[in-house]
């Protein structure tokens, strides 16, 4: 008969860490504490770094986060491996090395290539007998059949306890642990961006900041790119790299709603509370349907953009160099620093999808590169939704100029971000090409050489894509495909009570809307 220790060490654990760069509220690694020698591994894919969309400022944060990772985890008494290569291959040499028996890991609903790379790693372990268990970490449904309920099951799993670790690891076999690799080391340029701080420190400590300080204006400034910056949460990078879980966010929002006397606080945090489930919403939209990264959500919009790429204005728009103070300072901004609140970045994809007529998929690849908070099943899900591809939802067309007075009145977010309009009259800082001559001279910004004519015409462009995309929505086949959608990804009815309110409520089955822009506040921001 085995004995006791050796029956601990025939189960030896890898935990695999993908997008879930924490200790706190991380399933694989409280399921791991059960087992001896175990031991904890990131993989710095190839396939991630050469995707389209994968930027070195989402390495670079990443590399961030696994840098406090490493230590937390020590002080734990569990090593973190950083090893560059495939999944599979380095897998196996991981496996040559010391022939673990479980793999653990938290489900992701990432890009076409991690998808791709899930089936070998399956594969893989089914051929070595090794078992590969997956937890839930988001509201995120596998093989989900039916949107009915949906909120309830989302409801339980982030009212569930949180995955505490309550106790230290035993020491693995030793293994060479090498310094993390670096951006230059992986064959990535320096990206330029002044980021986020990174790390579980940090999550936690924005987080607090915003329920307890930050999130009191919430519902009145996540418009505008001026208060946004401030008044958003500016959790989601860390909800993207998973250096804070979504259950602890709820959560800990919840215990806020409950505990304040401040009712205005309350009601701010109710919205941000209710625009979580939104997050996971979205995300459940990508697992559900892989190749809406790819493809039209309705395929009568099949064609509609990708004969007409005009590489001209793309370029235009990534540079911006539009004509169009609003759209270029928002680009800027973004490019600048990685984040831009979710108004703005709606108006960026609207622009370019009817002014411009781009289509969404090389516009969604530019801004994916662009976004430190780049959450797949988020972000392609949003650009369709803004480009009108989904054919259900409300077509909505900003127009840059309104929301240059709306969101930017006294002109400070313009000024700041671009700067050859910066003595520019007020009246005339929302459509520059308006001035005469002896006011660009005062100005000191001629247009047409210091800063651009506009690169369309506003009404004719909105015309012409309101003509074609309204066109498209009345024929036969657009309402048939939409009632396919809808029936498949349409959100349903809770028939839950407010945040702070848990009590129990019917479910109802009434199709829901899907929210205003305002109302998507903080899917991103």
């Amino acid at each position: 008969m085995k004995s006791a220790t050796c029956a601990r060490n025939c189960r030896r654990p890898v935990v695999w860490f993908k997008r879930d760069l924490r200790v706190h509220d991380h399933a694989p690694l409280a399921a791991a504490l059960a087992h001896a020698d175990a031991l904890a591994l990131f993989i710095v894919e190839p396939e991630w770094l050469q995707s389209p969309e994968c930027d070195g400022s989402h390495v670079d944060f990443a590399l961030a986060c696994l840098t406090e990772l490493r230590g937390d985890l020590a002080a734990r008494g569990l090593p973190l491996l950083v090893r560059v290569g495939s999944a599979v291959p380095v897998l196996a040499q991981l496996h040559a090395e010391l022939a673990f028996t479980h793999l653990l890991s938290h489900e992701e609903t990432g890009p076409g290539w991690s998808y791709a790379r899930d089936l070998r790693v399956a594969s893989w372990c089914k051929a070595k007998r090794i078992l590969w268990q997956e937890f839930t970490q988001t509201g995120v449904v596998r093989r989900l059949r039916s949107r009915t309920g949906w909120a309830q099951r989302w409801q339980a799993r982030m009212d569930a306890p949180l995955q505490l670790l309550n106790g230290t690891f035993t020491p693995a076999v030793p293994l060479d642990q090498p310094e993390l690799p670096t951006l230059a080391g992986l064959g990535l340029s320096p990206h330029g961006k002044a980021l986020q701080t990174a790390g579980e420190k940090a999550a936690r400590q924005m987080l607090k900041s915003f329920l307890q300080v930050r999130g009191y204006d919430y519902r009145k400034t996540l418009s505008s790119p001026l208060s946004a910056e401030e008044g958003c949460s500016r959790l989601s990078p860390h909800l993207a790299f998973g250096s804070l879980s979504m259950r602890t966010v709820h959560q800990a929002t919840e215990v806020a709603i409950g505990n304040t006397p401040d009712r205005a606080l309350a009601y701010a945090l109710r919205g941000f509370a209710g625009r979580l489930r939104w997050h996971c919403h979205f995300m459940q939209k990508l697992e559900d349907e892989p190749s809406i990264e790819f493809r039209n959500f309705a395929r009568v919009c099949d064609g509609l953009r990708e004969n007409d790429f005009n590489d001209a204005t793309f370029t235009a728009w990534c540079e911006g160099r539009t004509g169009y103070p609003m759209v270029d300072a928002c680009m800027r901004s973004l490019v600048a620093t990685g984040w831009l609140n979710f108004r703005m970045r709606a108006m960026l994809v609207s622009f370019a999808s009817y002014h411009l007529w781009l289509h969404w998929r090389q516009t969604g690849l530019f801004l994916a590169r662009q976004f430190l908070d780049y959450e797949p099943g988020i972000h392609w899900s949003q650009m369709q939704m803004q480009s009108g591809t989904t054919g259900i939802n409300t077509l909505r067309m900003y127009s840059p100029t309104k929301q240059a007075q709306d969101q930017d009145p006294e002109g400070l977010f313009i000024r700041r971000w671009v700067p050859e309009l910066s003595k520019v009259p007020l009246p005339y800082l929302a459509t520059p090409w308006k001035m005469d001559e002896s006011v660009q001279r005062v100005a000191a910004c001629e247009i047409g050489v210091d800063y651009p004519q506009p690169i369309v015409d506003d009404k004719a462009a909105m015309k012409a894509a309101k003509d074609r995309m309204y066109g498209l929505r009345q024929t036969q086949q657009s309402r048939e495909e939409a009632g396919a959608v809808l029936a498949r990804h349409g959100s349903r009815k809770s028939g839950l009570p407010p945040s702070g309110q848990r009590r129990k409520a019917a479910p109802k089955r009434k199709v829901e809307a899907p929210p205003t822009p305002s109302g998507q506040g903080d899917l991103f921001a």
